[in-house]
């Protein structure tokens, strides 16, 4: 995306978001601007607010202070009908008290569309399915599986509610807190290469991570928060420099190539 395209790019942002829990400060004086059509990471230590962050940019959660404004307007003028047709959220935990299959929870998904299925509605779900890996767990009742199984099915449920693009033309948000936490190595870089490929269709992709290795390699731009200066945010080669690192996850880091000529860290 040249410049010109980012600056009239529909943006999801907040300015100077505070967010508080009685007297526990959780978020404070946040200003993000994320754009579509990109990978964005949101990192930091344990405790410095990327869940909080998240949650107040999907509208989950509203802020004590500041505004989340979505193509120019609050976030909460849109609606939760509304944002359900064009962002979707895959949060750390997601509780299921029935028994429920795993194609039951993918199907959830597209529960916003119901007043309006798309042509294809009996298709999307298997498709999405097919995306994370888990077609053979279609009939498995979610409970029972581990938890990256559980978490491949709620980001397949992530895709088949944003499956199409929109047909007024209006920005599809992709919001996922910790989609790689409990998968294999194999899946992990399996769901990142997927949600690269979702970003090139022009989703705005924004996932909280922990592994720094995964974020420099997949994702196009970083939100540090924890850093002494305040939250960070700029394209991840540029922001992901050791001395950041360093003072941010107090870790020794030392840049290296792979053999693919991918810049890797190594930690100690």
């Amino acid at each position: 995306m040249t410049s010109a395209e980012h600056n009239r790019a529909p943006l999801l942002s907040c300015a100077e978001v505070e967010v508080r829990m009685g007297a526990k400060l959780l978020l404070a004086n946040a200003s993000v601007n994320l754009a579509p059509g990109r990978v964005t990471a949101i990192l930091g230590p344990n405790g410095a607010g990327k869940s909080t962050l998240l949650s107040v940019l999907s509208g989950q959660r509203e802020p004590t202070r500041g505004r989340v404004v979505l193509d120019g307007r609050p976030l909460a003028d849109h609606g939760m009908a509304a944002l359900a047709l064009r962002r979707a959220l895959m949060p750390q935990e997601s509780a299921v008290a029935f028994d429920f299959t795993a194609q039951d929870i993918v199907a959830l998904g597209r529960y916003p569309h119901r007043r309006a299925p798309a042509r294809d509605e009996d298709d999307i779900i298997g498709r999405a399915m097919a995306l994370t890996d888990v077609t053979a767990l279609a009939t498995r009742i979610l409970n029972t599986l581990s938890g990256g199984e559980k978490a491949r099915v709620h980001l397949a449920r992530a895709l088949a509610q944003l499956w199409h693009p929109r047909p007024d033309g209006a920005t599809r948000w992709l919001l996922l807190d910790e989609p790689t936490a409990a998968l294999d190595l194999a899946h992990q870089h399996s769901a990142m290469r997927l949600l690269r490929a979702w970003a090139a269709q022009g989703v705005g992709v924004v996932a909280v991570l922990h592994d720094l290795n995964l974020a420099r390699r997949y994702a196009d731009q970083v939100v540090v928060l924890g850093a002494a200066e305040g939250l960070r945010q700029g394209p991840t080669a540029e922001v992901l420099q050791p001395e950041l690192i360093e003072a941010v996850w107090g870790m020794p880091c030392q840049p290296v190539s792979s053999a693919d000529g991918t810049l890797q860290y190594l930690f100690g």
